[in-house]
C-alpha cells in the first residue's frame, strides 16, 4: 500500500524515533557490503587503519568518529588544505594531529600515491566512485585486492541527493557506526521530504543556468557548468530545471554567454569558495566568508561583457552559493539554499543556516564558527 504524501512525511519523522528505540547492533566481521558503485566488497575485521582518496570525507568520520574524525585516518588527499583553507584550519585546530596525517598531495580526480597506500598498511581504502576508473588505469585496485585491503567507493558526486546520506550508513555500517549513521541520515531524509513537499505544492520548475567556480578562472571568464552530475542533481533536487543538462554532453562543459542569453534562464546561480589563484574573482563563501566581498565579487561577474543581457540579471534574480556543495555529505545544506532561491514563497521559513548549525552541533564534535552558505547579487543596474 502507498501512503498518502503527508503520511510518508510523518514516516520519514519517525525515523531518527525508531532508530534510538531500537539501537544498533555490533557489526559482525567479515562483513560483505555493496558499495556505491554497486560493488560486492567484503570487509575482513574492523577498520582501524583508514586511507581517504578523497580527503573531504573527513566529514563524513567526523559524524561518525565523533570525538576524534582522524582517529583512523593514517594517509589522505588532504583536499581540504587546498580547497577549504578555512575548514582545514578549523580542523587541525580542534584535532592537531591532523597536520601531521602524509598527504598524497593529489585532488580529485581518482590519483593516490599506490606506493604511499600500501606502506601505511591500511585495512580499508575509502575512494569516491568517480574515480573508480583512475584507480583501476593505475592498477591500484588489483594491488590492493592482491593484498587483501578492501577499496569501498562512497558517492556525493554522480548521485549526489541520495548517495551521500547512502555513503554515511555504508561507512557506518562498515566502521561499526551504525547508530551514528542512523541519526544524520534520518535527520537529512526528513529535511529532504520537507523540500520535496514544497516543491510539489509550488507546481512549477525555473529555468536555471549554474555557472560553477565562477571567476575561479578570471574576471571575464564565462560560463563554466555541470550537467547530470554534482550540481545538476542538486538543481533539478531543489525544485529547477538545469539548463546545464540540455547543453553539455558528458559531466561539465564550458557554454558561451551567447547561448546562455539565449535559453533565457529564469535564475542565474554563481558557485564560489575562498580561492587564492591567480587573477580568480573570489567568491568568499564558506568559513570566514565576508558578505561584502562576496557582494562585491557577484557584481564585478556581473559586469561582465553580456551578462546584463541575462533574463535573471535583468529580473534580479542572480545568487551566489558555496561551490563545496556539489561534492559534501552536507548537500542537503546546499540543496536548501537554492530551494530557497528558486521557490521564494514555499519555503520563506527554510533556513539553511539554521540547518547547517543543527547538523554540526548535534552530529559532530567540530567546533562551531560563521559559515557563510549564500547570497543574492546586487541588482543589474542599480
Amino acid at each position: 500500500m502507498t501512503l498518502p504524501p503527508l503520511r510518508r512525511l510523518a514516516a520519514a519523522a519517525l525515523l531518527p524515533l525508531l532508530a534510538l528505540a531500537f539501537p544498533a547492533q555490533a557489526t559482525q566481521y567479515p562483513l560483505t557490503v555493496t558499495d556505491l558503485a554497486g560493488r560486492q566488497v567484503t570487509i575482513p575485521r574492523k577498520p582501524e587503519r583508514v586511507v581517504l582518496q578523497d580527503g573531504r570525507n573527513i566529514s563524513i568520520l567526523a559524524m561518525l568518529d565523533r570525538d576524534d574524525p582522524f582517529a583512523r585516518v593514517v594517509l589522505w588527499n588532504n583536499i581540504p588544505s587546498r580547497a577549504d583553507e578555512g575548514f582545514w584550519n578549523i580542523l587541525r585546530g580542534a584535532w592537531p594531529k591532523a597536520a601531521a596525517i602524509p598527504d598524497m598531495g593529489f585532488g580529485d580526480n581518482g590519483q593516490v600515491n599506490a606506493e604511499q597506500v600500501m606502506t601505511s598498511r591500511p585495512q580499508l581504502v575509502v575512494a569516491e566512485a568517480r574515480a573508480l576508473g583512475a584507480l583501476k588505469e593505475a592498477g591500484v585496485d588489483q594491488r590492493l585486492a592482491q593484498l587483501n585491503i578492501p577499496l569501498l567507493l562512497v558517492d556525493s558526486f554522480d548521485d549526489p541527493v541520495p548517495n551521500a546520506v547512502r555513503s554515511v550508513e555504508l561507512l557506518g555500517q562498515v566502521l561499526d557506526r551504525e547508530a551514528e549513521a542512523a541519526e544524520f541520515a534520518g535527520f537529512a531524509r526528513e529535511r529532504f521530504a520537507r523540500v520535496q513537499a514544497g516543491i510539489a505544492a509550488a507546481g512549477t520548475r525555473p529555468n536555471v543556468f549554474i555557472e560553477t567556480r565562477a571567476g575561479f578562472a578570471g574576471p571575464e571568464a564565462c560560463c563554466f557548468t555541470q550537467g547530470r552530475v554534482g550540481w545538476g542533481p542538486l538543481v533539478e533536487a531543489a525544485g529547477g530545471h538545469n539548463i546545464g543538462a540540455d547543453l553539455v554532453p558528458g559531466a561539465s562543459g564550458e557554454v558561451t554567454m551567447e547561448t546562455v542569453i539565449a535559453r533565457r534562464p529564469d535564475i542565474y546561480v554563481m558557485t564560489g569558495a575562498n580561492w587564492r589563484g591567480r587573477g580568480a574573482v573570489t567568491l568568499p563563501f564558506g568559513y570566514g566568508g565576508d558578505q561584502g566581498a562576496v557582494a562585491k565579487s557577484l557584481a564585478r561577474l556581473e559586469a561582465r561583457p553580456g551578462f546584463a543581457q541575462v533574463e535573471a540579471a535583468r529580473s534580479g534574480q542572480v545568487f551566489g552559493v558555496w561551490h563545496g556543495f556539489y561534492n559534501h555529505v552536507l548537500n542537503i545544506v546546499g540543496l536548501e539554499a537554492l530551494a530557497k532561491a528558486f521557490h521564494p514563497q514555499q519555503f520563506a521559513d527554510l533556513n539553511p543556516d539554521e540547518t547547517y548549525r543543527t547538523i554540526l552541533a548535534r552530529f559532530t564534535h567540530i567546533p562551531a564558527q560563521p559559515f557563510l552558505i549564500s547570497a543574492t547579487a546586487p541588482r543589474v543596474g542599480g
